[in-house]
């Protein structure tokens, strides 16, 4: 498995803060790594995807959010302006919901996908949508008639997508270590190789293609998919990329924390943004050309000048708080430290990837209001008392509980397991 992948799933973090108050030069109010950002052409307008499965409009003037998202069953992996004020998002769930401003639910939902989707692009004229997916496939969806073609030919996860300036091609880059240049009114595609996977892509304004590897290269292709030159960005795997509107800088951003400045002219490094000490997994540029979204694996999105490769406002990381710092000494505490991340033990706590945890001794399996369960759990008639959760534990979600979006993790100790549920008990209660 690539190393982006692995770290992706221990990144499944999050709770979402919903009582969002401007902060300097940063967006904070995702609960988990900001997968996504997006930029609205009159450059105002935020949006963001995160791995708390909620996507959040932002307003750049005040710095505060102006509509939270909230429809995908995973993670939010790609999100894009439409063109016409609405908003895209899609995700881990394989679905692509279409949004409208102010409206709490999506207006459409795209789906098909039978994978993940890591993805997204709208077409220069916005009458097309593509998605990009870990079902090895590329859909084109008209965002006028609803229609929809899939490009086949990767043999393993699609990770990104861009049209051309023209939009007369789209290209897409995969896991697959090719770069495939589409040409849909006849479905034909040039297929160029390259040595390492590819995490993502990026379409200058005169077409040159920038791509992403996992061996930390920018490798930069004619519009026809002739080699135009490479850059070593980072010594780790980039998982992001930019490039400002006039086409002079790339952004890449790396899994350690690192965002490389390139000038895309002469090929060179510029200058490298201050180390954050966890991946960046997403970068965008204001029309400016100048300013620069980082989206972090702490929820937050932060502005640079790319220029000067200092940071706009306070960038500066806190120490975050253990939510386990009144249980010291625990041992069920200790163990229950590996659930912490996804799930809360009051309901006084924002709300993460997973459903909270109050009440939880008593209460029936999918159960609790306002959060999505699969169909699958919904069906299940289990009760979450301490024998049963230590069943969980012991044969592994997705024996006990098949269509969980729990990662699979086992407690072979009956003590262990006694001491979680005997602190479970008490915590959850309160």
């Amino acid at each position: 498995m690539d190393l982006t992948l692995r770290l992706a799933t221990v990144l499944l973090t999050a709770s979402l803060l919903l009582a969002l108050q401007p902060a300097q030069a940063q967006l904070a109010g995702h609960g988990g790594p900001v997968r996504a950002i997006a930029v609205s052409v009159d450059g105002k307008t935020v949006l963001s995807g995160s791995f708390d499965t909620a996507a959040i409009r932002w307003s750049l003037a005040t710095e505060s959010a102006e509509q939270v998202l909230r429809f995908h069953s995973g993670a939010v992996n790609a999100v894009a302006f439409l063109g016409d004020g609405r908003m895209a998002t899609a995700g881990a769930d394989g679905q692509i919901a279409i949004w409208v401003p102010g409206r709490p639910q999506p207006d459409r939902v795209l789906e098909g996908h039978a994978g993940p989707i890591a993805g997204l692009a709208v077409s220069p004229d916005a009458s097309k949508l593509a998605s990009a997916s870990w079902d090895h496939t590329v859909r084109i969806s008209s965002l006028i008639d609803g229609g929809t073609r899939v490009l086949q030919g990767h043999s393993q996860n699609v990770n990104g997508v861009a049209f051309a300036p023209d939009g007369k091609s789209l290209v897409s880059v995969g896991y697959d270590l090719t770069v495939r240049i589409w040409r849909p009114p006849d479905g034909s595609a040039e297929v160029v190789t390259v040595p390492s996977p590819l995490n993502a892509v990026a379409i200058s304004p005169d077409g040159e293609i920038v791509t992403g590897a996992a061996d930390g290269k920018l490798r930069m292709l004619s519009a026809d998919g002739k080699g135009n030159g490479e850059v070593m960005a980072s010594a780790t795997p980039i998982v992001a990329l930019a490039i400002s509107h006039d086409g002079a800088l790339i952004a890449a951003a790396a899994i350690d924390g690192t965002v490389t400045i390139v000038d895309r002219k002469t090929r060179s490094v510029v200058r490298t943004l201050a180390a954050l000490g966890m991946p960046v997994w997403s970068v965008a540029f204001l029309p400016d050309g100048a300013t620069l979204l980082t989206g972090n694996a702490d929820g937050k999105i932060r502005r640079w000048n790319a220029l000067t490769g200092e940071a706009i406002g306070s960038n500066v990381l806190g120490a975050p708080a253990d939510p386990l710092a009144a249980y010291a000494g625990d041992h069920g505490a200790e163990i229950f430290r590996a659930c912490v991340a996804c799930h809360t033990l009051s309901e006084t706590e924002v709300q993460r990837a997973g459903p909270t945890l109050a009440g939880l001794f008593g209460r029936r399996i999918a159960s609790l209001p306002g959060y999505r369960f699969s169909d699958a759990l919904r069906a299940m008639d289990i009760v979450w008392t301490p024998e049963t959760v230590s069943k969980l534990f012991e044969i592994g979600p997705n024996a006990y509980t098949p269509g969980t979006k729990m990662p699979e993790q086992h407690i072979g100790s009956a003590e262990d397991r006694r001491a979680l549920t005997d602190f479970l008990a008490r915590a959850t209660s309160k």
